[in-house]
């Protein structure tokens, strides 16, 4: 009777046992789908790959990325597309998607408005927690800030002041709103395109101008289709490490600290590896041949300011970019610019 009985309680532990849910006997791992335009073996792309094996480091392996580098999942339009439908979890975009996402947040795009990093940080710093709220109401985790850099015309033909621009075929990325106000206020008519399109305009001809930094016109080989580029920066683009809140919350408490900090230490990281490479691509575009023309004094800057707020008020009239946003970084910067003057050491 006691071997009959014993027998029992041994089947029955083992049917307990069973029936448990699989997340009581084994470790469950999240696969993080993320796309990026930035090509492999660029200092984008390797950095991100580190922080991948850091994060699945720390995670003992319950989150595993897979990389879509090099625009393999399409534009940021495509890839926003298909982050909604849960084909891909994240990706790292720059400020047209930002724009999509929350186009408050291109107040750090606005052209001939911040003359240098220590002004880009301090505006960056006072509006994170508006950008971090802004991504997640709208459906995203905000991991990492990052940037592209200072943004230049590249052409095939010089360009020595505004004027010339008028007669070039200039690219505006398709749908990027922010790109449609400046040019709009700048008296162009650029050829709306997919960045996927660029390379292959600039070779036949459609295009004979673009916009980029120095270090993104070499990853996406544009520099090869030109001859000059100015050095007159217009603005400082963007970018950003994102997940979906659907994604994002599914994890569990402690895979969400290690992926937003990790996420916020990383892209730290890259602002710093983007500014260090890109001046060092300036470098490398001057041993390349390429000559640089329009020089800050060339140009008439009251005239470019005009540009700016033209571009900024049609944003705003467009409920894309809030009067608040724009007004009270022109306060930042004017105190800014007061306190550095009274105190030239300060950094």
């Amino acid at each position: 009777m006691r071997s009959i009985i014993k027998s029992s309680i041994i089947f029955l532990c083992m049917s307990l046992f069973t029936m448990l849910p699989a997340h009581a006997t084994e470790t469950k791992t999240y696969t993080l789908k993320f796309a990026t335009l930035a090509p492999s073996g660029t200092t984008w792309m390797n950095l991100l790959e580190e922080w991948a094996a850091e994060v699945k480091e720390k995670t003992h392996g319950q989150i595993i990325f897979k990389f879509y580098p090099g625009g393999v999942q399409g534009d940021e339009p495509d890839v926003l597309r298909k982050i909604r439908f849960g084909q891909l979890q994240g990706a790292a975009f720059s400020g047209y998607g930002i724009g999509n996402i929350y186009s408050p947040a291109r107040i750090m795009e606005i052209p001939f408005l911040f003359d240098d990093h220590a002004e880009i940080d301090m505006v960056r710093h006072h509006f994170m927690p508006d950008f971090e709220r802004g991504f997640r109401k709208n459906g995203y985790e905000l991991l990492g800030w990052m940037e592209i850099g200072f943004v230049r015309f590249f052409s095939k033909e010089p360009i020595y002041n505004m004027d010339d621009l008028k007669n070039r075929r200039i690219w505006l990325w398709q749908g990027d709103r922010l790109g449609e106000a400046f040019f709009k206020a700048s008296g162009l008519a650029p050829v709306p395109l997919s960045i996927i399109d660029v390379f292959t305009s600039l070779s036949t001809g459609l295009l004979d101008t673009v916009y980029s930094t120095p270090l993104a016109s070499i990853a996406m080989q544009w520099y090869t289709k030109t001859k000059y580029v100015t050095n007159v920066p217009m603005l400082n683009a963007m970018g950003a490490i994102v997940v979906s809140n659907r994604f994002f919350n599914k994890l569990p408490t402690d895979l969400q600290k290690i992926l937003k900090d990790s996420g916020k230490i990383i892209g730290e990281r890259l602002i710093k590896a983007t500014r260090i490479d890109n001046e060092t691509s300036i470098d490398i575009l001057k041993q390349e041949g390429l000559k640089f023309v329009l020089d800050p004094e060339d140009i008439d800057k009251q005239a470019m300011i005009e540009i700016r707020d033209n571009a900024a008020k049609e944003l705003i009239k467009d409920n894309y970019l809030p009067q608040s946003f724009f007004d009270t970084t022109r306060v930042l910067l004017k105190h800014h610019r007061e306190m550095t003057a009274n105190n030239p050491g300060m950094p």
